[in-house]
């Protein structure tokens, strides 16, 4: 969550700061007037109380003098009653700005370039050259039918639409694929989790996915129990209002989950293939760091994601997301997006994020600095998505009899 004292003593100065993150003009009134409510709200409660204790005072000396208590009494009476109807005014006055913030966004960087979509967003680098090919590339979906890789009708048979079933040499790439992901992971420093697949509600709220996108999970019916959109929401959570020993920072972990998104708002875009799909295979980054360090931190993830598509040899860049692109708990993000020769484009492949505080803030994730308690920065990122890797290595590696080439550092996973 946003830091609401940063807002309340500079609102314009923040305002402006959401505004380029697509927050309206409409919420940002409301959340100044929620603060006043709250404001005038406690007031209130702070004037009784004060009362309050000037008449208790008075009383003890009307005892004292022998003086008769009779009035006083009912005044002090009545005074409770308002103390407690007062208290409880600046109670929901407190949850309604807390609700509204759940759903305000994290602040952008200063320095993260200002746009509205991903029209606006800057090219950082290019990795590795496209191969050039002298014959028609296919795409991923005309490859994998073709070689008995992914059977995409079955997989809607089994579930819906935006399912998939991997089999044979394709379900053994897959998990090739998290091995090799994890290993390397492993070697950079970060610890392996295996984690549950479903998580409660609160650790939804520590990561920002409810309460504004409770439309993208999917919820097991009668519990209180969702299905993970990523493995980040557990991973962070692990920490959940806990405080950390300075010196045990940075915490890096990595994890291989399914997640599951419904994928609201996509409806018609990338309906063929696997690129777009409700589950999907991914193997994890998590960081929890001193916030002094977490540039540090988010450099070297994104140079690991960076490496592993430069290991299996796969044409990519790398994207700085501008404010209007970011998402919802991201300060800053760096994409990478893998070649595709089938479609002729850069496609997203991995998301790293700095979230700063805003994570830490909802899951109430600190650390000891001396004798204070602070909020961590938590960071993201994917290690890779492996479905669309598992995309990227069909049409990089394809040959002219529609056959396909295993990248090196994966044959000794097979």
């Amino acid at each position: 969550m946003i830091d609401l004292k940063y807002l309340q003593n500079h609102f314009d100065e923040a305002a402006a700061r959401l505004s380029k993150k697509g927050v309206a003009e409409k919420t940002l009134e409301e959340l100044r007037e929620r603060f006043e409510t709250l404001k005038a709200a406690n007031q209130r409660y702070e004037n009784a109380r004060a009362e309050q204790n000037r008449l208790s005072r008075l009383f003890g000396e009307y005892k004292r003098d022998g003086k008769d208590i009779g009035e006083l009494q009912e005044q002090v009476g009545r005074l409770k009653i308002e103390v407690n109807d007062y208290q409880e005014e600046a109670r929901k006055a407190e949850e309604a700005l807390v609700a509204l913030a759940m759903g305000i966004p994290n602040f952008p960087d200063e320095n993260v370039p200002e746009g509205l979509d991903e029209e606006d967003n800057v090219e950082i680098r290019r990795v590795l050259e496209p191969r050039a090919f002298d014959f028609q590339p296919k795409e991923h979906w005309e490859l994998a039918e073709a070689n008995g890789w992914i059977d995409f009708e079955r997989g809607v048979k089994l579930a819906k639409s935006r399912f998939a079933l991997l089999k044979g040499q394709g379900a053994r790439l897959q998990t090739a694929l998290i091995n090799y992901f994890l290993d390397r992971n492993i070697a950079k420093g970060f610890e392996e989790y295996a984690v549950p697949f479903m998580v409660n509600s609160k650790m939804l709220e520590g990561t920002g996915q409810l309460p504004k996108f409770e439309e993208d999970l999917f919820k097991v019916c009668d519990e209180d129990l969702w299905l993970i959109p990523t493995a980040e929401v557990p991973l962070t959570n692990i920490y959940h209002d806990e405080i950390l020993p300075a010196e045990e920072l940075p915490v890096l972990m990595t994890a291989y989950s399914p997640c599951f998104r419904k994928e609201a708002g996509s409806a018609g875009r990338d309906t063929r293939g696997m690129i777009r799909q409700h589950q999907f295979a991914k193997v994890e980054m998590v960081a929890i760091a001193h916030p002094e360090k977490s540039d540090e931190v988010f450099e070297m993830m994104v140079q690991q994601a960076s490496d592993l598509l430069t290991e299996l040899g796969l044409p990519h860049r790398l994207v700085e997301l501008c404010t209007g692109d970011l998402g919802f708990s991201a300060a800053r993000t760096v994409d990478l997006e893998v070649w595709l020769p089938g479609q002729g484009k850069y496609r997203e492949i991995s998301s790293v994020s700095n979230t700063r505080d805003f994570q830490a803030r909802r899951a109430k994730i600190r650390f000891k600095d001396g004798k204070k308690n602070r909020l961590v920065h938590t960071l993201n990122g994917s290690a890779l998505a492996v479905g669309r890797t598992l995309v990227a290595i069909m049409e990089n590696y394809q040959q002219a009899d529609g056959s396909i080439e295993i990248p090196e550092v994966l044959k000794q996973y097979l």
